[in-house]
């Protein structure tokens, strides 16, 4: 515990005055007599005012919003610390499982299951590194698997499978010290496991980005509570490859390729079941309107303006992201959030040319839509699922491109309608700030990962060039 922690808890040890829920709101940060702990929150509990000092306002603020979530839960706090009964965990926890536990308890409420997936990920392949060597330790795959079941808050009353009893007994009983990650060695050997698969095989550098991240936040918190006396990944780099940011120009398909696979669509499936058919105005909204997958599965009819003439408009206002089902908080596939980077509630209206308003409106002539008005769904009449998608358009793609063309990446993937979408108002001459706000890009991030993909503008630019050198040489 550090010290400006410790002045905060003078009162007694952990436990020893009881714990209550006679708790006053923490007061605005404020500055505290520090140069190196300058930003100060204090709060009340049981009468008594409680004070903690960071050395940056975003630590500050993190600290201050967990003591107010802890309060809305109606959680219990120490009286002795004045910290929630969960933050006292994590204070308390002496091994990196232990710690690992209390932190995805804190972290879970009000995550979205894509961010817990991230979070556990990358905990639990730090983990292989964290817990010690031996001959009767269990394979990388169970400990990932039985770290995994033993941190998740819903497991932690319930019995293990059988199948994981080996592994959670050697993570529990071989875990090391959190504090071991003070040591180069054991960082470093951290780092390494994040940038490998569990055969051994390179992550890919998104994947271990993503881990890093992850974990580094972990590491974060642990320091805030004084686990650790600062971040030991910043002292460590590792030598990667540069992210692929840059869409593929390969991937991209013509407008005619787009309009074949549409049509290839409506024939996978036999005519009666319409497998492939209910799955064409789907896939026609990631081409012609640019919708990432989870933003048109969450599609409803009252978003959808469909005049009988000229363009429509579609409203965004939420996505339907899949998830792992254990990661959501009711057990379902898909987790409904808002639009992604957006504010909660926020929407993104996306002009649709009148070839995409008649393929709509066939659309729900046709098939009508879901109790809850969505307009996709699958065959039972759930919400479309990712390998459905997935499915039907491999079998799309077989139908519509030559053999070449189908062991190639073009269209690999339904999202690469979306990059031929975006690709197109670019070459049309669209500015980057009128697509990327059709698109819920950034301007910075639309150029990063379409600038491969700019065709068609070279001999225009070169003829532009060439007229201003002209009329320079004239005025010489």
């Amino acid at each position: 515990m550090s010290e400006d922690r410790k002045r905060a808890g003078r009162r007694g040890t952990p436990g020893s005055k009881g714990r209550t829920r006679d708790v006053r709101r923490p007061w605005k940060i404020g500055k505290a007599k520090s140069r190196t702990k300058p930003h100060m929150v204090r709060w009340v509990v049981a009468g008594e005012v409680c004070t903690a000092t960071f050395p940056t306002y975003a630590l500050a603020d993190g600290f201050r919003s967990d003591l107010i979530q802890a309060m809305t839960r109606g959680e219990e706090f120490d009286v002795a610390t004045g910290l929630p009964v969960s933050m006292l965990k994590v204070t308390a926890a002496r091994t990196w499982f232990e710690f690992c536990k209390a932190y995805v308890a804190i972290r879970w409420d009000g995550t979205a299951a894509k961010t817990r997936e991230s979070i556990t990920d990358g905990l639990a392949m730090a983990t292989l590194a964290m817990v010690e060597d031996g001959a009767d330790r269990p394979p990388h795959r169970d400990i990932r698997r039985a770290f995994l079941w033993a941190v998740l808050p819903a497991n932690s009353d319930t019995e293990p499978p059988r199948e994981l009893l080996s592994a959670l007994r050697w993570i529990r009983t071989r875990s090391r010290a959190l504090k071991a990650l003070s040591t180069p060695a054991t960082a470093r050997a951290v780092v390494h496991r994040l940038t490998v698969t569990l055969d051994g095989r390179p992550a890919a550098s998104n994947t271990y980005n993503r881990r890093r991240r992850a974990l580094s936040t972990a590491i974060e918190y642990a320091v805030e509570l004084g686990e650790l006396p600062e971040n030991p990944l910043k002292g460590i780099t590792q030598k990667r490859m540069a992210t692929q940011e840059e869409v593929d120009p390969r991937v991209v398909v013509t407008h005619a390729q787009a309009r074949e696979l549409l049509t290839a669509l409506s024939y996978v499936g036999s005519w009666h079941r319409a497998r492939g058919r209910r799955l064409v105005a789907f896939f026609a909204t990631l081409y012609y309107a640019g919708l990432r997958p989870a933003e048109a599965v969450a599609l409803r009819e009252i978003d959808c303006h469909l005049p009988d003439e000229g363009w429509g408009r579609l409203t965004l206002v939420k996505t339907l992201p899949t998830a792992t089902k254990k990661w959501t908080d009711h057990g379902h596939r898909h987790d409904p959030r808002g639009l992604k980077q957006r504010p909660t509630n926020a929407a993104r209206i996306v002009p649709i040319p009148p070839r995409l308003v008649a393929i709509l409106k066939a659309h729900i002539e046709e098939f009508g839509t879901a109790e809850d008005g969505r307009l996709f769904r699958n065959e039972r009449g759930g919400i479309l699922g990712a390998s459905t998608c997935s499915r039907a358009w491999e079998e799309a793609r077989q139908l519509a491109l030559t053999p070449a063309q189908v062991e190639s990446p073009l269209a690999g993937r339904p999202y690469d309608l979306r990059h031929a979408c975006l690709t197109t108002w670019l070459n049309a001459g669209v500015s980057p700030a009128d697509v990327a706000k059709r698109a819920g890009n950034s301007v910075e991030v639309l150029l990063k990962h379409y600038a491969g993909c700019l065709d068609g503008q070279e001999d225009n630019i070169n003829k532009r060039i060439e007229r201003d050198l002209d009329d320079l040489e004239e005025e010489d």
